[in-house]
């Protein structure tokens, strides 16, 4: 089914950009920008530290308890692994005498700071816990921690319900008196933020150099933000350029560079797709399949070979991660293609008894690029409960219709929380068939406008002069791009040349621009099959290709449709 190409919307003012390349400007204002200044991605332009909320209160604390025991609880995915990194690395580069750090097992004891986990870090008789990319959903955990005299200190992003923890100091931009001017930190963000005002604290009483320490660490940083997947506002791009800037002059830790080696990506010349899709999946593998604690190694070790060492583990279990999903997508895939995609629920659902819980959110993820519309995926979590994980599109907040099903259904979903496009849950195996029905019925309620055509938004024609290596270098340094700065799509018309299948299922082109100038290489990735002759219009990426040390241009091609002359 061919998706519609919309042209995207130039909200920004030209006339502010003047310095800047037209092309690149328009970019740019279509993305929002409207002064040069915010396309300055210097450390000067952060956020105070000071403006998050708590964050002094959290320092006080810290600081009280710099010669006791201090674990922090993270989370099993790549910003929970990054947040616990940068933290350890922080304050045990601060002389804290004794910080460890714990990371639920998911099968064994599920998401956050649970009574359980508390319980597994009492044994360890600690005097503060600090939780990372967790807690402000914890509320009995952080009763069983004040219950067994430990101090807690919450460090999140996501949003709170009603009830908050009672933890000695909570700090989240998404609290409701925040006034904080980015709600989009990812947790390794909250943690940095926290870690600047500590540094600066101890700097101001005497420790030289301990507030430029958490620069130091800024690689982890931006691996954490783009993983995570949360907009990239102007503060988020900082925090990212300014990570990526340490990784290309080679001051990454060793064990980001184990990995994009282990990927076969160029660490000096590392971009914002690179830890999305080659760096964050490895380590997101650990936690989704096994211990996230292998990756969270990975991140603390200083040794090149020990790095090296996990990176090819990660790979490993990534593998294994990619053939299951496999299976899993297939299952998927099969039983969307059952149902009459005219009646396709406004909310789609999906669970086989036999689905790993670690991938139901990979699986979500694709079912809601073939069908455009959110949805969430279930596998078995315990007996008689299922885990769920959703993914949504835009316009349709995936937690806040979560909580109308909740309030509308009391008892359906025992537990829920997450952000506007991913949410987690759990529900009785018994409510799944009435939960499916329910939530579409919320959704249709909640945004009868949303729309589901599954829309590419395009930046345009692109000029034929741009189709060059030049362009396509310059459009990856350009970036930082990601989530809520998305990078540039183009649409256009081409006549198909050659084609082939390489890989799996992917399909190799030879295209020539309409007026017969320019000739440029193409790739659709899992678009093999049917055999285009003619004009084609394509939905497009520039981007580099390197293959045997030689740089030519070359488009990522989204979504190809024959204009002429059919499909063969």
């Amino acid at each position: 089914m061919q998706r519609p190409i919309v042209n995207r919307t130039v909200v920004g003012n030209f006339a502010e950009l003047e310095a800047v390349d037209p092309l690149f400007a328009r970019l740019y204002a279509a993305r929002g920008v409207t002064s040069p200044d915010q396309l300055d991605y210097g450390l000067a332009g952060l956020l105070p530290i000071s403006s998050l909320e708590h964050i002094d209160d959290a320092v006080n604390l810290l600081l009280k308890h710099r010669d006791e025991r201090i674990i922090v609880v993270g989370d099993f995915d790549v910003d929970g692994a990054t947040s616990t990194a940068l933290m350890l690395r922080c304050l045990r580069a601060f002389d804290f005498a004794d910080v460890g750090y714990l990371v639920p097992n998911r099968f064994e004891f599920g998401y956050g700071l649970s009574p359980e986990i508390v319980q597994v870090a009492a044994e360890r008789s600690p005097q503060l816990i600090i939780t990372v990319d967790n807690g402000i959903s914890s509320l009995a955990g952080v009763r069983a921690a004040k219950d067994a005299g430990i101090n807690v200190l919450v460090t999140d992003h996501h949003l709170p319900a009603e009830e908050l923890p009672a933890a000695d100091v909570i700090v989240n931009p998404n609290l409701p008196d925040s006034h904080f001017a980015s709600r989009n930190l990812a947790g390794v963000g909250v943690a940095f933020y926290l870690m600047a005002a500590l540094g600066r604290a101890l700097q101001d009483s005497g420790a030289m150099g301990a507030g430029k320490v958490p620069a130091r660490y800024l690689d982890l940083v931006a691996l954490g933000t783009v993983a995570d997947v949360v907009p990239l506002d102007h503060n988020n791009r900082i925090l990212v350029q300014q990570g990526l800037n340490r990784m290309r002059a080679g001051h990454t830790v060793a064990g980001i560079q184990a990995l994009l080696t282990q990927a076969g990506r160029q660490v000096a010349r590392v971009v914002s797709s690179d830890l999305g899709f080659a760096v964050g999946p490895r380590i997101n593998a650990a936690g989704r399949l096994e211990d996230m604690s292998v990756g969270i190694e990975c991140l603390l070790t200083d040794d090149h070979t020990v790095a090296a060492q996990h990176a090819a583990l990660l790979d490993e279990i990534n593998k294994e991660r990619r053939d299951i999903e496999a299976t899993m997508r297939e299952q998927a895939f099969t039983y969307v293609d059952s149902l009459d995609s005219r009646k396709w629920p406004a909310c789609v659902c999906v669970y086989e008894e036999s689905w790993h819980q670690g991938v139901v959110g990979l699986i979500a993820a694709r079912v809601r690029e073939k069908t455009h519309r959110p949805v969430i995926a279930f596998a078995r979590e315990s007996e008689g409960f299922l885990k769920g994980s959703a993914r949504s599109v835009a316009g349709v907040h995936a937690r806040d219709l979560l909580e109308a099903v909740s309030s509308t259904n009391p008892g359906m979903i025992s537990k829920f929380g997450g952000h506007a496009m991913a949410a987690g849950l759990t529900i009785a195996e018994e409510c799944y068939a009435d939960f499916a029905i329910v939530v579409a019925e919320q959704l249709e309620r909640l945004y009868p406008d949303a729309d589901f055509s599954g829309a590419i938004v395009s930046d345009g024609a692109l000029p034929e002069t741009a189709l060059s290596l030049s362009f396509a270098k310059a459009l990856r340094e350009a970036g930082p791009w990601g989530s809520g700065f998305p990078e540039p799509t183009w649409s256009g018309n081409f006549e198909l040349l050659e084609q082939r299948t390489v890989g799996e299922n992917h399909l190799k082109m030879r295209l020539r621009t309409v007026d017969g100038r320019s000739v440029v290489d193409a790739i659709a990735f899992n678009q093999a099959g049917p055999s285009y002759r003619g004009v084609v219009q394509l939905a497009y990426r520039l981007d580099v290709n390197e293959w045997q040390g030689r740089e030519t241009p070359q488009l990522i091609v989204e979504q190809i449709a024959a204009l002429q002359a059919g499909n063969a």
